[in-house]
């Protein structure tokens, strides 16, 4: 079992930065490849951003290129969404989740495919 406790959401103007925060226990951090996702309301859960388990794949969705970044830090068990420039349309819900079958790349993009989640850090963006 893995557990995953995000951190960092809130409320920003568009234009701000905030920064996620996702920190894992239960199993060995570096085994798992991991993921934001994020969901609307009224929307389905969508993939934003993965890492592999040494940070040297990455892997994000269109929208977010060159706005978002992911990174981690195995030593603290932990694994980062840096959002700039955001928009309205990031506001959402957002997920950290753990896979443990492909730790080597970041390709893995649908929610089936990932077996731990986090509760879920509410951002919110205003016009």
């Amino acid at each position: 079992q893995v557990q995953l406790v995000e951190s960092g959401g809130g409320l920003v103007q568009a234009g701000d930065s905030l920064r996620l925060s996702c920190t894992a226990s239960g199993r060995t951090f570096s085994s798992l490849s991991m993921a934001w996702f994020r969901q609307a309301p009224g929307k389905e859960r969508e993939f934003v951003a993965a890492i592999n388990w040494d940070g040297g794949d990455t892997n994000y969705v269109a929208s977010v290129k060159n706005r978002f970044t992911i990174s981690r830090d195995n030593a603290k068990n932990t694994v980062y969404l840096r959002m700039d420039s955001l928009k309205p349309e990031d506001t959402a819900v957002y997920y950290c989740a753990a896979d443990m079958d492909d730790p080597w790349t970041a390709r893995s993009t649908a929610v089936y495919l990932y077996d731990f989640w986090g509760q879920g850090t509410q951002v919110t963006v205003s016009s």
